[in-house]
C-alpha cells in the first residue's frame, strides 16, 4: 500500500510541476478568507420584520392561510429560488460582500487541485479523447476559472475539453460569463450537438463554455461532474420520531401571522422517503430527495457515457440530526426571519447518497477536506506560491487561506468529498486522494 500511494503521489506532483509557479490570482489575494460559522442546533425565533421584508413573507403567509402548513422543502424553494423574491435569483451572495464565502473564494489552490484531480483521473481512465467538465451551481465562476486556468497550463492534457455550467439564475449566468470570458469582449461559439445550451461562449483560455438550465440538457459524453456546495442548498424534508410514528416538521403561522415550526399530527406521504432509514437509530432525520434524484441521474450518465463525479460539501455519514440553518452577512441567521434575504442550507447525508449509488457505480469516501487536500499536496503548492510571492499581504492571505481550508476546527473536518466513478473503465481503481495516506 505504501509503495502504491507513493507512486500515485509522485504522479500528482508531476502534474503540479506544470502549473505556473509564480501565478497568484489577484482576486483571491485581495479578498482573503472570511470566517465561516457553523451551527449544530437550529435557532427557532419567530419574530420577523414585516415592514422591511413584506413581499415574500406576505406571499408565504397567504399560501399557508390558503393551503395549510408547508414542508421545509417547499419553504426552502420559495426562499431560495422564487422567481421574484428568491435569494439566489436576485443577489450576489458570494464572497466578502455576500453572505458566505466558499472554498474557491478563499484560495486559488482549491480550484487548482480539483483540476489536478480531474487530470489524474483522465490519465488513470485511459485518457478519453473528449471530456466535458460539468459544474452544478457554479456561483461566481471562481472555481471554474481556477480550473480552466490550470487545465490550460497542462500541455499533456490534450483532450477535446469543454466546460458545461448548470445555472438557473440569469444574473449568475451573466456574472459567470464576465468572469470566464473576458468581461464584455465575449465571443460566441457553436453550441455542442445533442444538447440544449442557453448560451455558448469562448473562454479567455480558449476553452468553450456552455450554459444550461438543467443537467438533462447537457450532451451525453464522457464527463467530469463537479457539485461543490450545491447539494447543501437543495430542499430537505425533516422528520421527528414520536409515539405516532415519523411526523414531519412543517412551517406554519401563529395567531399573529408569524412563521413557526409545527409537527404534522401523524406520518405524511413524505414519510415514504424514510424507507432507506428503516434501521436508523436517530430521532430526527433530514432527507433531501432532490439530492437523491441528482445522484441517480449522475449514476445513469456515468454508466452510459463514462467519467467520474466529485461531490464536495458540508456533510456527514448518517450521524447528524439537526443541521438546517441560515447564513446572512457571514453570520448565522434564523431560518424563519426575513425569508428570502438569507441563505438556507442543510448538511449533506452522504450515507444516503451512497445507498442510492450502490451497485450502480463505484463509490469512494466521503473523506474530509483536510485528507483530500493534503493527500493531493496542498502543502507543496503553498510552499511554491510562498517562495515566489514578493508581497507580504499576499503571503499572509495564502497562509490564512490554507489554514481556513485545512484546519480541523474550520473547514478541514466539516467539509467532505465523495467520488463516484463509471464502471465502464473496467476495474475499480481508487481515485486520487481517496487512498489511505502512508503513515509518517
Amino acid at each position: 500500500m505504501y509503495s502504491s500511494c507513493y507512486r500515485n503521489s509522485e504522479r500528482i506532483r508531476g502534474i503540479l510541476r506544470y502549473i505556473s509557479q509564480k501565478h497568484i490570482t489577484t482576486e483571491h489575494a485581495q479578498n482573503g478568507p472570511c470566517a465561516l460559522p457553523y451551527l449544530n442546533n437550529r435557532q427557532c425565533s419567530t419574530t420577523s420584520s414585516e415592514s422591511e421584508y413584506p413581499s415574500l413573507l406576505k406571499h408565504l403567509q397567504s399560501r399557508i392561510k390558503a393551503s395549510g402548513p408547508m414542508t421545509i422543502a417547499e419553504y426552502m424553494k420559495e426562499c431560495l429560488t422564487n422567481p421574484i423574491y428568491g435569494y439566489y435569483m436576485r443577489n450576489d451572495v458570494f464572497g466578502e460582500k455576500g453572505d458566505f464565502t466558499t472554498s474557491p473564494e478563499i484560495s486559488q489552490m482549491f480550484g487548482e487541485f480539483l483540476a489536478v484531480w480531474g487530470i489524474y483521473e483522465w490519465e488513470l481512465r485511459d485518457k478519453p479523447s473528449v471530456l466535458q467538465v460539468v459544474e452544478l451551481g457554479p456561483g461566481r465562476g471562481t472555481l471554474a476559472d481556477d480550473m480552466l486556468r490550470t487545465f490550460s497550463r497542462i500541455q499533456k492534457f490534450n483532450t477535446d475539453l469543454s466546460l458545461h455550467l448548470v445555472e438557473v439564475s440569469p444574473k449568475m449566468q451573466e456574472m459567470q460569463a464576465k468572469k470566464l470570458c473576458d468581461g464584455n469582449q465575449q465571443t460566441a461559439v457553436k453550441p455542442p450537438p445533442g444538447g440544449r445550451a442557453v448560451c455558448s461562449l469562448r473562454s479567455k483560455y480558449g476553452i468553450p463554455v456552455h450554459w444550461y438550465s438543467h443537467l438533462d440538457d447537457i450532451p451525453h459524453q464522457c464527463s467530469y461532474f463537479i457539485a461543490h456546495e450545491f447539494l447543501d442548498a437543495l430542499p430537505i424534508h425533516k422528520f421527528t420520531k414520536t409515539d405516532k410514528g415519523w411526523c414531519e416538521v412543517l412551517v406554519d403561522i401563529d395567531d399573529k401571522c408569524e412563521l413557526r415550526f409545527v409537527l404534522s399530527p401523524g406520518p405524511t406521504q413524505n414519510s415514504l422517503l424514510l424507507k432507506p432509514f428503516e434501521d436508523d437509530p436517530r430521532t430526527d432525520i433530514e432527507v433531501c430527495p432532490e439530492a437523491g434524484v441528482l445522484t441517480e441521474s449522475l449514476c445513469e450518465r456515468l454508466c452510459e457515457d463514462g467519467g467520474w463525479a466529485l461531490l464536495a460539501d458540508y456533510g456527514h455519514s448518517g450521524e447528524k440530526e439537526d443541521t438546517f440553518r441560515g447564513f446572512k452577512d457571514h453570520k448565522l441567521h434564523d431560518v424563519l426571519v426575513e425569508p428570502g434575504t438569507a441563505d438556507l442550507t442543510a448538511d449533506v447525508d452522504f450515507s444516503y447518497l451512497k445507498k442510492i449509488a450502490k451497485n450502480k457505480v463505484w463509490t469512494h469516501g466521503p473523506i474530509t477536506q483536510y485528507h483530500y487536500l493534503h493527500t493531493m499536496g496542498i502543502h507543496i503548492r503553498l510552499q511554491i506560491l510562498l517562495n515566489n510571492c514578493k508581497d507580504n499581504q499576499e503571503r499572509i492571505n495564502l497562509v490564512t487561506g490554507y489554514e481556513m481550508l485545512t484546519q480541523k476546527d474550520k473547514m478541514g473536518e466539516r467539509f467532505k468529498f465523495f467520488a463516484m466513478v463509471s464502471p465502464k473503465s473496467g476495474k475499480d481503481i481508487v481515485p486520487a486522494a481517496f487512498w489511505d495516506p502512508p503513515s509518517g
